[in-house]
């Protein structure tokens, strides 16, 4: 079954995270994407702990359905290699620090002279332009310099990082935004793009609602933990064994919620009557909600208010949420061969279509798996890969 991206060949330069995930979104859709690395390695995710056998399951992550082959772009030879590659190829991804492409002569301009309707994806923490341009940005460093930081964690406690690295996951899907708004702009016009992201644009993107209230009325949020700054009763609650997250969203759903517990009184006090009223008397109905949910567990009272269709669920370890039924049911894991590894499973892509198929077809590759296999299908012999090979350029 042919799928969306099937015939876009895509050339990743990207490390790490945000691009490589970028790029895994367009190999899911079937685009053929080759990674391109030194031949010592120079992805630093391969090294991170920890590891399956040999292999990093940060790696892991983020590379399935992809090719890899090496190309030293330091050697002359390398960089007219990979030129090649870029004529007969659709998409460039890399995430170098600003001017790094330029030193390797392998800039927009000059790519562009090679494939005028190149398209350029470049991820940078910081973007290619402005006095931060120059700095190298990793995921926390971008959590705590675009205000995530400030706004997680519990009022009174330290600033807290996310417990996943939520930048470079957003930026990956704007990645993957980013390539196909400037394929289908190809189709169009006829013309490439030099996409131009940063990891902290798109963390003060992601400040939503955050950045409303302090753009048009001054207001600099605070921590709040679990709660919710403007509703409640929407935050977590502890209970007999662990805690449960509830979200009563709007007054119709705090009314069922109170007749759920069997505190129908709660309704009609004036104090919690609407969300304005409980968000003003939040510790004293906070008070009131925890004394009930302590006498069942966080199972219990899912089941309860649920069928009471409130939204709420228990706040589950990574161990409980491969063995919850509705996660197992949307099969989000499935398994592939890998050479290394052996038989081996990671989380499926999300998106589920009803005539696509988005599963994976192969294993992220290990480094260079593929150098011959793809350079032969660009149109090289076996006699110039073999000259390639030694002269350091493969």
């Amino acid at each position: 079954m042919n799928k969306p991206l099937q015939g876009i060949k895509v050339l990743d330069l990207s490390r790490v995270l945000a691009g490589p995930l970028g790029s895994m979104q367009l190999a899911d859709l079937g685009a053929e994407v080759i990674r391109v690395e030194a031949p010592n390695g120079s992805d630093d995710i391969r090294h991170w702990w920890p590891f399956i056998e040999e292999e990093s399951t940060y790696y892991l992550a983020a590379n399935r359905n992809k090719k890899s082959i090496t190309i030293d772009l330091k050697n002359t030879e390398g960089v007219a290699l990979f030129k090649q590659l870029v004529k007969e190829s659709d998409v460039v991804i890399e995430n170098f620090k600003t001017g790094t492409l330029e030193r390797l002569g392998l800039d927009y301009e000059t790519l562009k002279s090679v494939k005028e309707d190149i398209i350029l994806c470049s991820v940078t923490g910081y973007g290619q332009t402005g006095p931060y341009k120059d700095l190298p940005g990793y995921d926390p460093v971008i959590q705590a310099v675009g205000g995530l930081m400030d706004i997680t964690g519990h009022p009174g406690s330290e600033a807290t990082r996310v417990g996943t690295p939520v930048v470079d996951i957003m930026t990956s899907h704007y990645v993957a935004i980013g390539v196909l708004a400037a394929l289908r702009h190809r189709d169009n016009e006829g013309e490439g793009e030099h996409i131009d992201l940063s990891l902290l644009d798109v963390q003060v993107s992601s400040l939503g609602n955050i950045a409303s209230s302090y753009l048009l009325n001054d207001h600099v949020s605070e921590r709040v933990g679990n709660a919710h700054g403007n509703i409640t009763p929407y935050e977590t609650f502890p209970c007999k064994d662990k805690p449960i997250m509830v979200a009563a969203g709007n007054d119709r759903l705090f009314q069922r919620m109170a007749d759920a517990m069997g505190h129908p009184e709660w309704k009609n006090n004036p104090k919690f009557v609407t969300n304005g009223d409980r968000v003003a008397n939040r510790a004293e109905l906070r008070a009131l909600l925890e004394d009930v949910f302590t006498e069942k567990g966080a199972d219990e009272w899912e089941e309860l208010l649920s069928s009471h269709a409130i939204p709420c669920g228990p706040v589950n370890n990574v161990e409980q949420v491969f063995d919850h039924p509705q996660v197992v049911a949307r099969e989000m894991t499935q398994e592939a061969d890998h050479p290394g590894v052996g038989r081996m499973k990671v989380v499926r892509n999300p998106i589920k279509y009803k005539n696509i198929n988005v599963k994976m077809e192969s294993a992220p590759p290990q480094l260079g798996e593929h150098t011959s296999e793809v350079l032969q299908g660009y149109g090289l012999s076996e006699k110039e890969i073999a000259a390639l090979r030694d002269s350091g350029a493969i």
